[in-house]
């Protein structure tokens, strides 16, 4: 039954898109129908090109808040939600009460029991777990190494190579190499190579590509229908089933090269004291999974915003002039202060184009969040935390501009506090990001060895646009030129 369900619905959509486009034509921009049988499911699939922008349009018409559901019998109660008082609400104050859910955990069946799809107690165990990788000094020395060598060695020789050529490159294929080696390194302790002089392909990260892609299906149909695909082995569920093993089989490869290393190394990876668990080291297929959840944080985090911040910097050269002036005054002081310009540039990219673009969180027991909204048990709620992004009732009139200023003091010496709960690009509550000190510091050490030593340029004619994705790639790439200062 699901399968012709799915098909029926399809075509329904393709009659709805067309009516949509005429509507929009000759009425402006449309509120999402919400049909009798269908929900809203016709209007979303019409809408999928441009997801993330109709959302906001949608979402601002609607005071930043939205209910909606799906085919009938199929159980999708939704709540959209793009208000920071409701956030706070769902993420702080009664955050107890909306976890993440059993679906997230099919959904992403990949990590399945790792900290991306668990709750309570479980979770607790996994943050501390990340907390005591993330803050043991040996850990973060070999990453704090292996980003100064792959920078000094292998980014700035690669754009070097370019810029004597004067040959386009691909940015967001040269930051996913560089921060693939650079999360796997520190994990494993051992470097993939992605970086290095013959570019290897990148069937593991397009494996990771692809649970991103087909998490977004899975978000947006009925799970009946997905799951008769997986169970069919069809279409992008079977793309899936070999992500998945090309995924696994990594994380057991660079398993052996761990264990094949000299023992008496003085490097200590993530892996050591997250395989040296009892809890872990007696389940290997968990293990895999909790392994390739800290892939997904490292490289689906780092690796999307930084294409975006070169993009936005390329076509802004007065804040790369900032960023340059500001490091020109460190350097000469040689000192390692925080610069606040290219905080506030790598903040308002993450503004504009946060990696995670949106949260999924589920109702437990009845509630009524702050805008007056009263949610049932078992609904989904949807954060769009693109659309917050860009609300005019919270950045102002010019919210759709990248202005890094406006994360500046008066004086343009701070940054101005702006709260989790509206700016959800690290997550917000008892969930916020463990490594969100740790991305900071390599998106700025990456951005401003970039900027220091070479001009940005755009290539002309490319459509810039995300890629329907659980994460917010750029759709076909963001290809550039450079040349040397």
């Amino acid at each position: 039954m699901a399968f012709p369900l799915l098909l029926q619905l399809l075509i329904i959509s393709t009659l709805v898109s067309l009516y949509v486009r005429l509507w929009r034509s000759r009425n402006g921009p449309l509120r999402p129908m919400d049909w009798p049988v269908v929900g809203v499911l016709p209007a979303l699939i019409s809408r999928l090109h441009n997801l993330h922008d109709e959302l906001t349009v949608i979402l601002a018409a609607s005071g930043c808040n939205l209910k909606a559901q799906g085919p009938l019998g199929s159980g999708m109660r939704f709540f959209l939600t793009a208000d920071p008082a409701n956030v706070r609400h769902i993420f702080t104050s009664n955050h107890a009460n909306y976890p993440k859910g059993e679906e997230i955990a099919e959904i992403f069946d990949i990590v399945s029991g790792s900290i991306l799809t668990v709750d309570g107690e479980a979770c607790r165990q996994q943050r501390g777990m990340f907390q005591s990788v993330l803050s043991n000094p040996r850990v973060l020395e070999l990453m704090s190494r292996c980003c100064r060598d792959k920078v000094v060695n292998g980014l700035l020789p690669f754009l070097t190579r370019m810029e004597s050529t004067g040959t386009p490159f691909d940015m967001q294929d040269l930051m996913t190499r560089l921060i693939f080696d650079l999360t796997a390194t520190p994990i494993f302790g051992v470097d993939p190579g992605c970086l290095s002089t013959d570019m290897p392909s990148m069937h593991v990260a397009a494996a990771m590509d692809t649970v991103m892609e087909v998490g977004l299906l899975r978000h947006t149909v009925p799970a009946s229908c997905w799951k008769m695909m997986r169970k069919l082995n069809l279409g992008p569920e079977r793309k899936l089933a070999v992500a998945h093993t090309l995924l696994h089989g990594f994380i057991t490869e660079m398993m052996e090269k761990t264990k094949a290393r000299y023992s008496d190394r003085d490097e200590l990876a993530a892996v050591d004291i997250v395989s040296g668990d009892p809890e872990y080291s007696s389940d290997k297929a968990l293990l895999s999974r909790i392994l390739i959840n800290y892939m997904i944080a490292g490289r689906d985090t780092v690796g999307t915003t930084l294409p975006w911040v070169f993009y936005n910097l390329a076509k802004n050269p007065r804040v790369v002039s900032g960023i340059r002036e500001e490091l020109a005054h460190i350097a000469s002081l040689k000192a390692s202060a925080a610069a606040s310009n290219d905080m506030a540039a790598l903040f308002e990219s993450l503004r504009l184009y946060p990696p995670g673009p949106f949260e999924r969180k589920v109702v437990v027991a009845d509630d009524v969040v702050p805008s007056g909204h009263r949610l049932c048990s078992g609904e989904t709620i949807l954060i769009s935390i693109y659309s917050m992004g860009r609300m005019e009732a919270l950045w102002g009139k010019d919210c759709h501009e990248y202005r890094p200023e406006r994360w500046l003091s008066e004086d343009g010496g701070k940054l101005r506090y702006v709260p989790s709960h509206k700016f959800m690009a690290f997550n917000s509550g008892p969930r916020m990001c463990l490594g969100k000190d740790i991305a900071i510091t390599q998106m700025k050490a990456i951005v401003a060895a970039v900027i220091w030593n070479f001009y940005l340029e755009l290539l002309e004619g490319q459509s810039i646009q995300p890629k329907l994705s659980c994460i917010l790639q750029i759709k076909n790439g963001l290809k550039m030129k450079v040349k040397k200062r």
